[in-house]
């Protein structure tokens, strides 16, 4: 064993624990997608065994059994079929819940048709007491054809043992449960002599499925004497089903033991209260409350001392170098641009925070189901709630959720509107307007205004997303509809481990996507802002003197003059001086305009543009004015002397944003789930043409 990494396969129905159990093995050892947030991709993480081997364990999506009916579930399925693939397993676990026990099996009596190497965990031994549930591990092990490993995630017991058994999984028997074949002897019969070197389950998978098996192919098998209809293979296909969930009543039988008298059915009174067609919504918009009213009190005191703290970086920097080129890329550059990304680090760590706590607790599934009657209106599915919901943490995975949407229309139309869902790129720019625009005062004494307007534009938002749904329903004449079908987990106490490692790998995948965009982006700003063709840049000094003194003003201001000059002149300038006219209308100066293009590389962006463009139009003399913030609400238009940032500009940059496509990533990886061009340029124009017209029936209404 000595140097070989054991390849380990997490696989288990959605809601049994698999990523508590991922967690436990591989604690911060973890490897995950390009994307936070739900996805197909495989994560994966490394663990220590017993025996100072190394696994690395692969994380497959919750599937419930190996017929596959959406994209991830092919996943799964793709892997365990191929064994050429870099990633296939040495050892298959399979993730069970002890009160699901019957339903769980299944997918795990078809593993082990496969002749993989497979442990049987049965997860949450710490409610068999409470549920009256006991077990005979020897009598399950003899009759599954495997080791079983007990556990409990949450209190942390038995991954040690299971530990053990992963180290010794080539003693683990590779005899299937049952024979499948007897569903139909003569046609497998059939099967076994056509391919008498492969293995007859996987022969079976391959004619059932549509998924990439590699060595096999279907067309091999058209036109032969076993092929069958698609009514006669779903039929199989049943019968199949039925003969695996009477052998698992046969052997629970005998190996389970339910005790119903001592449980208390909790879960059931509550589920009446949370997901009441009137009570339902009341309490899951209190919720919502609770969380914006949050994200605005609790991040207060460590944003206001990060935004210092850079603050105080680029003044010290600038007073401590040499002045020259270098000195003003980082001071002017560098540091205002990751300064307006980390400042945002707690408003997000904190919505991750209480989306990975519903989570967790299983309340989350009773909001899609909850949302499932509206959705419904609007030509969507109930399973689009997922994409939508988990869109407040990024579009990009939200999307590639939408897979688990049969009907290709319904996944259409959910990977087209997902993007109004307000994603944690928005929040920086959402945050910083509504604190400049937005008094921090309380309504009734107890609602902060800023937060209810952070909650009013997460629901307009949402409110886009069925809108833009239901118009499209129209266009695209969805002829029929898939119903919705969710698992409604047992409610939890959260893992605070889980949820640790979850805020912090989403918040990491922020910064780190977030802040390369953001370096790049500060240095070339920096750059078109420090430098400019023609003779009004090279002379700005000169010019603005000679026009200062023959209007007599004050010396003190010539420094800030010259600055704001050279700015007006330099590359960036110009740029932003010639889109202003489209612009302006919305309320907008060159200096916005030069912020919202930088930004279509990423929302998040638009405060870091700005806050280099603030600090390149400022004298060195006052390179300690104030924060990012501080910079932006003392910004005023030199014509008029009025605030940049005044309320109406404010409430249209708030709705430009709520409503434009403004994420190159985003339209990338529709692209890719559309296989079209066709769908994102419609997106991109769609939305930023409609978010255009809002943001200027805004500003000439409130101006």
């Amino acid at each position: 064993m000595a140097g070989h990494t054991l390849k380990i396969a997490l696989i288990g129905n959605p809601n049994t624990g698999k990523t508590s159990v991922f967690n436990l093995l591989t604690g911060l050892n973890q490897q995950v997608g390009n994307y936070p947030g739900i996805t197909v991709e495989r994560k994966s993480g490394y663990c220590k065994l017993p025996d100072n081997s190394k696994g690395l364990i692969l994380d497959l999506p919750g599937t419930y059994s190996l017929n596959a009916s959406s994209m991830d579930e092919n996943v799964v399925i793709e892997l365990l079929m191929n064994k050429t693939d870099k990633d296939y397993p040495d050892v298959a676990v399979v993730v069970t819940d002890v009160e699901n026990l019957k339903r769980n099996l299944l997918l795990y009596t078809q593993i082990k048709d496969l002749e993989i190497p497979t442990i049987l965990v049965i997860n949450m031994a710490d409610r068999m007491d409470r549920k009256g549930i006991s077990l005979d591990i020897p009598y399950l092990e003899e009759h599954l054809k495997t080791r079983i490993a007990l556990i409990s995630s949450r209190k942390g017991t038995g991954i040690d043992h299971l530990k053990e058994l992963i180290v010794n999984y080539k003693d683990l028997s590779h005899e299937p449960c049952l024979n499948a074949s007897t569903i139909d002897p003569d046609y497998f019969n059939k099967l076994r002599q056509a391919f008498p070197n492969q293995l007859l389950y996987k022969l079976w998978l391959v004619i059932t499925q549509d998924a990439n098996f590699g060595i096999i192919d279907m067309k091999e098998l058209q036109g032969t004497s076993f092929t069958k209809t698609k009514p006669e293979l779903k039929r199989l296909q049943q019968k199949e089903t039925i003969k695996r969930y009477q052998f698992i009543n046969d052997v629970l039988k005998v190996g389970q033991t339910i005790d119903t008298s001592g449980a208390k059915d909790l879960r059931a009174k509550l589920d009446r209260v949370l997901t009441h067609k009137v009570f339902g919504y009341v309490i899951f918009f209190g919720i919502l409350m609770l969380i914006f009213q949050s994200i605005f009190s609790w991040s207060e005191i460590p944003m206001n001392f990060i935004d210092e703290s850079f603050a105080w970086l680029a003044s010290f920097t600038a007073e401590h170098i040499q002045p020259g080129k270098l000195t003003d890329l980082i001071t002017q550059g560098i540091i205002p641009g990751i300064g307006g990304v980390v400042i945002f680090i707690p408003q997000i760590a904190f919505l991750f925070l209480f989306i990975s706590v519903l989570e967790e607790t299983g309340y989350m599934s009773r909001v899609v189901f909850l949302m499932d009657n509206i959705m419904k209106r609007f030509g969507l599915s109930g399973k689009s709630v997922v994409p939508l919901i988990s869109g407040t943490a990024c579009a990009i995975p939200a999307i590639m959720a939408a897979r688990n949407i049969e009907n290709w229309r319904e996944r259409l139309i959910t990977i087209l509107v997902t993007p109004f869902t307000t994603c944690s790129a928005r929040l920086p720019v959402y945050t910083i307007l509504i604190s400049l625009i937005i008094p921090d005062r309380y309504v009734f004494g107890i609602f902060n205004l800023q937060g209810l307007t952070l909650m009013g534009l997460y629901l307009l938002g949402f409110a886009g997303a069925i809108l833009s749904a239901w118009v499209l329903n129209k266009i695209l004449k969805t002829k029929y509809k898939s119903f919705f079908v969710a698992e409604m987990p047992n409610y939890k106490l959260p893992l605070f481990k889980n949820i640790g490692l979850n805020v912090l790998e989403k918040t990491k995948a922020f910064v780190y996507g977030a802040g390369k965009i953001i370096l790049a982006l500060s240095i070339i700003i920096w750059f078109l802002g420090s430098h400019g063709p023609g003779s009004n840049f090279d002379n700005a000094e000169e010019i603005v003197k000679k026009d200062a003194i023959e209007r007599q003003v004050n010396p003190a201001h010539w420094e800030d003059m010259i600055a704001a000059y050279q700015l007006e002149n330099s590359y960036i300038g110009i740029m932003g001086k010639t889109i202003e006219p489209v612009i302006r209308p919305l309320g907008y100066d060159w200096k916005i305009g030069v912020a919202i293009v930088g930004s279509f590389a990423a929302r998040e962006v638009f405060v870091g543009t700005l806050a280099t463009i603030y600090n390149i139009g400022s004298s060195a003399e006052s390179e300690d004015e104030g924060t990012i913030r501080q910079r932006m609400a003392a910004e005023i238009k030199p014509a008029t002397g009025e605030k940049v940032f005044n309320f109406a500009t404010g409430v249209s940059l708030l709705l430009f944003y709520a409503f434009a496509m403004q994420c190159i990533s985003t339209l990338a990886i529709t692209k890719k789930e559309t296989n079209s061009w066709k769908w994102p340029i419609i997106q991109l124009i769609g939305m930023s043409g409609f978010a255009y017209i809002v943001s200027l029936l805004a500003y000439q209404l409130l101006k």
